[in-house]
């Protein structure tokens, strides 16, 4: 595949709940291809900045809603990919103070990646979407990897992760994002710790679409 300005890229969207094994995932996948031929945008560096957010009357910010991002940017800056303009953003640190967000330039490629809680749910960025992956992992083992990460990268104590494990991100999954499991192209279940097994789904779709595009 080569770029054309009537071509359209070919949009891969990856979802799965937080602790899916997405991040895991999406580096498997991507180290199979070279640079130019695959761009990845994700939503996770879209969330709207928490001071303009409401409280809930706990003091603790709800970030686990479609409204916690700023979808239209997102959505800008995806048609911008799909029409061969390299876009710049911020990286969003999740509120961490010792981390200095990098300025991401992504590029437009033959393979697009949209990655995020709920892409399948904003109705104007899933019709863009030509390849459905859906991330599935128990939600045990979600949460377990959840506290893990969210120790060691973010800072947060057990009581506040598990306060919006059970009271945001659960409800949330459930609302938003499961009914979509089922319509989706393809299903990785990721609930066992098997790198292997995940690596080796990466690289036969992988192998698949560059047969397919290049």
């Amino acid at each position: 595949m080569t770029k054309q300005s009537n071509q359209k890229p070919y949009i891969i969207g990856v979802a799965g709940n937080s602790g899916s094994g997405k991040t895991f995932f999406l580096n498997c996948f991507l180290k199979h291809f070279k640079p130019g031929e695959i761009s990845l945008i994700s939503l996770d560096n879209y969330y709207i900045p928490a001071g303009t957010k409401t409280k809930e009357e706990n003091k603790r910010y709800n970030f686990d809603l479609p409204s916690a991002f700023d979808k239209d940017a997102f959505y800008n800056d995806i048609k911008s990919l799909i029409e061969w303009k390299t876009i710049t953003k911020e990286e969003y640190t999740f509120n961490n103070p010792l981390l200095k967000p990098r300025v991401l330039e992504i590029k437009p490629s033959p393979i697009l990646i949209i990655e995020g809680l709920f892409i399948f749910y904003y109705k104007e960025i899933n019709t863009l979407i030509d390849h459905r992956i859906f991330m599935h992992t128990d939600e045990k083992t979600a949460l377990a990897r959840r506290l893990k990460r969210d120790f060691t990268e973010r800072g947060y104590n057990e009581e506040d992760v598990l306060y919006k494990w059970n009271n945001h991100v659960i409800p949330a999954y459930h609302q938003y994002l499961l009914p979509f499991k089922e319509s989706c192209n393809q299903i990785i279940n990721n609930s066992i710790e098997n790198e292997k097994d995940i690596d080796t789904i990466s690289k036969d779709i992988s192998a698949y679409l560059r047969q397919a595009f290049f």
